[in-house]
């Protein structure tokens, strides 16, 4: 795809679709550890009850939304890159963008997602602490990771 990347404010609910189907590439391609229900469920909660609870970031190249984070009280909620745009530096750009702007300090990383693991401790986030469920009650292991003083 063509085009500079910009990273923007998100329009809200009238891309909500567009970021449903970045999320689930990028899904497809990370959490492999991830039960197909489970997927299902997530994916149908995500424009009416997960993404307007944060403050949208879009990752936006030639028109077409290709990332996202999402941000809440000092706090990176979420962070997503279709998965044919991964590798390009996008997840630096928005990681960087959130720290900037909304003063991000803290991120929540599934601990069975390896690559995320890796791409917040090399920004200088480190575990400090662990739940056995995800904030939904599921069965997937949370890192709380946090800015390194």
């Amino acid at each position: 795809m063509s085009g500079d990347l910009v990273i923007r404010r998100s329009v809200g609910a009238p891309e909500y679709p567009r970021l449903v189907e970045v999320w689930r590439t990028s899904v497809d391609a990370t959490h492999g550890f991830l039960a197909a229900e489970h997927r299902e469920e997530i994916q149908e909660r995500l424009a009416a009850d997960y993404l307007p609870q944060v403050a949208l970031w879009v990752a936006d190249r030639g028109g077409t939304p290709v990332g996202f984070a999402g941000t809440a009280d000092g706090a990176l909620e979420m962070l997503f890159v279709d998965a044919a745009h991964r590798g390009r530096g996008i997840g630096w750009q928005l990681l960087r963008q959130v720290l900037a702007a909304d003063g991000v300090t803290r991120v929540d990383v599934n601990e069975q997602n390896e690559q995320a693991l890796r791409f917040y401790r090399r920004a200088g986030f480190a575990v400090v602490g662990r739940s056995p469920l995800d904030g939904d009650g599921r069965p997937y292991p949370i890192l709380h990771m946090a800015l390194g003083r």
